[in-house]
């Protein structure tokens, strides 16, 4: 059975940014998950584009999904654009910063 879009966004809670103590999805760095079969493509950013961790956050996310049941191989790419910002982070990612208006 084919892993989910779903089950590969809540495998993707389990990986944090170091420097924030909030999962990737809730950050909204998450941009796009693909899955074909076996093989899984995450398309995400990070918070700056000179994160000196963003080999350790890929790796992180590569991981996590590859422990899916049905996944074979997970790739990530991370783009630049359409550029991060704090408004891409959930509700809840904004609360737990401070941040809700």
């Amino acid at each position: 059975m084919a892993v989910t879009n779903q089950q590969v966004m809540e495998a993707l809670r389990k990986c944090y940014d170091p420097e924030i103590p909030l999962n990737i999805v809730d950050l909204g760095l998450v941009y796009d998950v693909e899955v074909n079969g076996e093989e899984v493509g995450v398309r995400m950013t990070l918070t700056a584009p000179g994160c000196p961790l963003h080999a350790t956050i890929a790796r992180s996310v590569q991981q996590e999904v590859e422990k899916l049941p049905g996944v074979r191989h997970a790739s990530v790419d991370i783009v630049w654009q359409p550029p991060w910002t704090p408004e891409r982070m959930s509700a809840e990612a904004r609360k737990k910063l401070g941040w809700s208006k």
